[in-house]
């Protein structure tokens, strides 16, 4: 895009849904900076009004564009969970409309086409969009054992497959994450995304169609390769690992700075006493 993040003025958040924008919003708070919150209609926690706020369709880039200016704010993050919309639920204001047909090429594509497409109309506006990491990077997933658990020297080549297959699967723009248990890739996270993959494999568990003891194989996640980071950076908090708890698995391994934690103590606290181990994976490990 050209420009630096201009560290002036309130920072534009522009959330989704789940806990994480919140998390953002303070870190930001606390670093003295004023936020202004864009909600997405359908998606953000109408907890968030706490915060100065505009309410907004997704379709609605002029009036939000035109709110963010006149509030001073030059730059943007995203943040929160969003479900892919249809076209026709988008609310396109006469801004949009006038580039309905680069819209509809973006829909075209995957979800990362998708977004890095809709953040080069924001930033035709004239604004400098950030991912979190950039916002905030002490909210980002540290490298190695969060908690008292350890992966094993198995988990640990589990880990490097996944981390392999995630990366061949990049050019096709699939989901970021995978289950390997013992070397096999049991599961490929797609478009129903992480919660459902690991419900679905706990479920093929639970039926014997994979017999697999409990508390073996790992979650591997990561960005794609070629990833705008700015958007769609994996999340991570207790409620994942409850999930990968609830599947059997032996714990958890995200990229170590590919993913937003808001408490990294927290998180530490629910894998010991969910009996997983969390890892922060760094370049060693995708050997």
């Amino acid at each position: 895009m050209g420009k630096r993040p201009s560290g002036t003025g309130p920072l534009g958040i522009v959330a989704g849904g789940g806990a994480f924008p919140a998390a953002v919003a303070d870190a930001v708070v606390a670093e003295g900076r004023e936020v202004l919150l864009f909600l997405i209609r359908g998606f953000a926690d109408p907890a968030l009004e706490r915060y100065p706020h505009h309410w907004f369709r997704l379709g609605s880039l002029g009036s939000v564009t035109a709110l963010a200016k006149a509030r001073g704010v030059k730059d943007l993050v995203m943040v929160g969970a969003l479900t892919r919309p249809r076209v026709s639920d988008l609310g396109l204001d006469w801004t949009m409309l006038r580039v309905l047909p680069r819209i509809i090429r973006l829909f075209r594509g995957g979800d990362n086409h998708l977004l890095s497409g809709v953040l080069g109309l924001v930033a035709e506006q004239g604004f400098h969009l950030i991912g979190a990491h950039e916002a905030v990077p002490r909210l980002l997933l540290p490298e190695g054992v969060l908690g008292a658990l350890a992966p094993t020297a198995q988990d640990r080549a589990d880990m490097a497959r996944g981390l392999d297959l995630i990366r061949t699967l990049g050019p096709f723009d699939v989901g970021q994450g995978v289950i390997v248990v013992d070397g096999f890739v049991v599961a490929v996270e797609a478009a129903e995304g992480t919660d459902q993959m690991l419900a679905r494999y706990g479920e093929m568990r639970r039926t014997g169609r994979l017999r697999i003891p409990a508390r073996r194989g790992v979650l591997v996640k990561a960005p794609k390769p070629g990833q705008d980071r700015r958007v769609d950076l994996p999340s991570l908090g207790p409620a994942t690992v409850e999930r990968a708890a609830e599947a059997g698995l032996a714990g958890i391994a995200f990229e170590a700075g590919g993913a937003i934690v808001p408490d990294a103590q927290a998180l530490g606290s629910a894998a010991d006493s969910a009996g997983l181990f969390v890892f922060g994976m760094g370049r060693g490990d995708a050997a």
